[in-house]
């Protein structure tokens, strides 16, 4: 089955929109969740953010060790320690960078249905739940970046952009 959803890519503005709260978790809303999933399964993503389908919405999704995570309205309430890693994401296909993150967090967000859930996160799970509350703040992983290699990606992402066209 494939998704209704494509991936917006950098520059796509909707990438930068700030987004709004989530307030009703009704069937709409559980029908964006399967959507999402879908389109993060078709894309070969381990997280997806509203933004990324278009949505600016507070609404994220991550799948790790055979787990799907529903983190909607959600923040980072605690953190510790730092640590750095490859990130690549499905906005800037091909482009991966070693970004500094927080070893741990605990985030607080509600779940698809609306319930409040504390999730408390390490490693890969903590960078990718930071990763795509970064999208739904209008940050991109080009943002911790350095700004040579930033330029650079950009240059990339606006060329590719114009041959698309």
């Amino acid at each position: 089955m494939t998704t209704k959803y494509t991936i917006r890519e950098y520059p796509d503005p909707v990438l930068r929109n700030e987004t709004k709260l989530v307030v009703n978790f009704d069937e709409d809303l559980r029908e964006l969740l399967v959507e999402m999933h879908q389109a993060m399964f078709e894309y070969d993503g381990v997280g997806l953010a509203a933004p990324q389908i278009g949505l600016s919405r507070k609404i994220a999704i991550v799948y790790y060790e055979e787990k799907l995570y529903t983190i909607i309205n959600p923040e980072i309430v605690e953190s510790s320690g730092t640590e750095s890693g490859e990130e690549g994401c499905l906005s800037f296909p091909g482009i991966y960078g070693s970004v500094k993150r927080p070893e741990k967090v605990t985030i607080k967000c509600q779940d698809g249905k609306g319930n409040e859930q504390v999730l408390e996160a390490e490693g890969f799970l903590a960078r990718a739940f930071c990763h795509e509350i970064d999208h739904l703040n209008g940050v991109l992983i080009i943002d911790h970046f350095s700004p040579m290699k930033k330029n650079m990606v950009k240059r990339k992402m606006l060329k590719k952009g114009r041959e698309k066209a």
